[in-house]
C-alpha cells in the first residue's frame, strides 16, 4: 500500500516524532509498502535518504504552537495534490505537531483516504509537566517562547486533538498513559477505536558493549576517562532536552545527595536548550559543578557510544507521552531509573532499573545510590533491558501492528 505520514518532525529535524516517523517507514517499507511523508521545510540540510521513502516539504509559519495549524494546512493542500499523482491508500497523521479542525479531516476523507492518527502525547498533559516543573522550582520554567505559548493556549489547541478523536479511523496512542489521558481529557465516543502501540528503539545503533572486543573496550575507556570516570567510578547519564519539563534542576539537587555518598561519581547531561547556563550555575551552587558536564549535543554514534558506557541513566521528566530515552539506555544494556508516572513503568520496573517517586529528591537520590552499589545486580539488569526491548520494543513490531491498523481502517 502506498502510505501518506504526515509529521512536523522528520530528519534532519531530530526528536522524538522525527526519529519514531524515520524508523517506522524504513520497516514498512521492509515490510513491502511504499511511504511519502509530508513535513515541514527547514531543520538544517536535507533529509536522508531511505528507499521506498519519498520525503515532500511544505511551508509552516514560524509561530509557536500557531505552527501546527499553518503546516496542517500546507501539508493538507500537498497531500491532496500527492493523491492526484500518486494515489495514497492510507493517511497516518502524527499528533499533536499537526492540528486539523473536522473540515480538514473530513476534506482528507473524502478527496484522500482514511486517516488513522498516532498520538504522541497531549498539549494540556504538556500543559500539566510544565505547571508540575513550576510546583518542583525548576530553573526558567517559562523562558522558553514554546513552553511559555503551550502554557497560555494549550487549551485552544486542545480542540484539534479533540478533532482528531472525532476525525480519524483509527487512533494509536503511544502508551497506555497517553490513551488514558485522551479519554479523560475528551471523553471519546463509545465506539472510538483506539489501541496501544509503543514505539520501538533503534536495536542497530543502540547496542550492549562487547566487553570482548579490544577496540570497543578501549573506546569505553578513554570515552569515560574524557569526564573522569575510571573503572572504580560512576558515570550517570541523562539525555534529553534542556526544559523545564524533563526536571534537570531536580536531578541536580538529588545528584548532590548521590555525590556526598560517592564523590568520585560524574553526571553527564546531553541536550540542547536555553537552560545550559543556569544549570551549571545551579550545579556550581550545589558544590557538585566539578562532577557534571552538559554536552549541547552530538553524533548519533557518539552518544550511542555514552549511553553503553555509563553505568546509570537517570530520566526525571514530568512528563512523556512515552519517552523514548529508557528504552535507548535499556538497548544499550544500561539501567534506567526514572519516575513512576505516566508511561515509564509501562516500560521500567525493577527487573530492568528501578522507579522512584516523580519530584522527590529524596527518592531519586535513594534509587540512584541503591543502584550504583549493587554492580553485580546492575549487570544483570542491564541485560534484562536488552531483552525487553528486542522482544517488545522494536520498529519492526510496530510496522507489523500498524499494517494491520491501516488495513482495518481502509475497510
Amino acid at each position: 500500500m502506498h502510505i501518506a505520514m504526515l509529521s512536523g518532525e522528520y530528519p534532519p529535524r531530530w526528536g522524538g516524532m522525527g526519529s519514531t516517523v524515520f524508523h517506522l517507514s524504513a520497516a514498512l517499507v521492509a515490510r513491502g509498502h511504499r511511504v511519502t511523508v509530508i513535513t515541514r521545510n527547514g531543520g538544517g540540510g536535507a533529509p536522508p535518504r531511505q528507499d521506498g521513502v519519498n520525503v515532500r516539504i511544505v511551508n509552516w509559519a514560524k509561530i509557536p504552537m500557531a505552527f501546527t495549524r499553518s503546516y496542517g494546512k500546507y501539508a493538507l493542500n500537498d497531500l491532496v495534490r500527492l493523491h492526484s499523482e500518486d494515489p495514497v491508500d492510507i493517511v497516518h497523521l502524527h499528533c499533536p505537531m499537526i492540528s486539523w479542525n473536522a473540515r480538514q479531516f473530513k476534506t482528507c476523507i473524502s478527496k484522500v483516504a482514511p486517516v488513522v492518527s498516532s498520538l504522541h502525547g497531549s498539549w494540556l498533559g504538556e500543559r500539566d509537566g510544565l505547571l508540575t516543573a513550576r510546583r518542583q522550582r525548576e530553573a526558567a520554567v517559562w523562558a522558553n517562547p514554546n513552553d511559555l505559548a503551550i502554557l497560555l493556549t494549550a487549551g485552544y489547541y486542545a480542540r484539534f486533538e479533540k478533532a482528531a478523536i472525532h476525525g480519524s479511523e483509527v487512533c494509536v496512542a503511544n502508551s497506555k498513559a497517553t490513551m488514558e489521558d485522551f479519554v479523560m481529557r475528551y471523553q471519546p465516543p463509545d465506539d472510538w477505536d483506539c489501541e496501544v502501540v509503543h514505539w520501538g528503539v533503534d536495536t542497530e545503533m543502540f547496542v550492549p558493549i562487547d566487553m570482548d572486543d579490544a577496540e570497543l573496550t578501549k573506546q569505553r575507556k578513554s570515552l569515560r576517562l574524557k569526564y573522569g570516570v575510571d573503572d572504580s567510578s560512576n558515570l550517570i547519564l541523562a539525555v534529553g532536552r534542556l526544559a523545564a519539563r524533563k526536571g534537570y534542576g531536580s536531578l541536580l539537587k538529588a545528584f548532590a545527595k548521590v555525590h556526598l555518598a560517592k564523590p568520585d561519581a560524574t553526571l553527564v547531561i546531553v541536550g540542547r536548550g536555553h537552560l545550559r547556563k543556569r544549570l551549571l550555575r545551579q550545579a556550581a551552587r550545589l558544590s557538585i559543578g566539578s562532577s557534571v558536564v552538559i554536552e549541547s549535543g552530538m553524533p548519533f554514534e557518539d552518544l550511542a557510544m555514552l549511553f553503553r558506557s555509563a553505568n546509570l541513566v537517570v530520566y526525571p521528566s514530568y512528563y512523556e507521552g512515552q519517552g523514548l530515552i529508557p528504552l535507548e539506555a535499556m538497548s544499550s544494556g544500561t539501567p534506567v531509573v526514572t519516575v513512576d508516572h505516566g508511561p515509564l513503568p509501562e516500560m521500567v520496573d525493577d527487573t530492568v532499573g528501578s522507579l522512584f517517586q516523580m519530584g522527590d529528591i529524596d527518592s531519586m537520590a535513594e534509587s540512584i545510590l541503591a543502584e550504583l552499589t549493587n554492580p553485580g545486580a546492575l549487570s544483570l539488569k542491564g541485560e534484562a533491558g536488552r531483552k525487553r526491548v528486542l522482544e517488545s520494543f522494536t520498529y519492526a513490531h510496530d510496522a507489523e501492528r500498524f499494517e494491520s491498523i491501516y488495513l482495518r481502517a481502509m475497510q
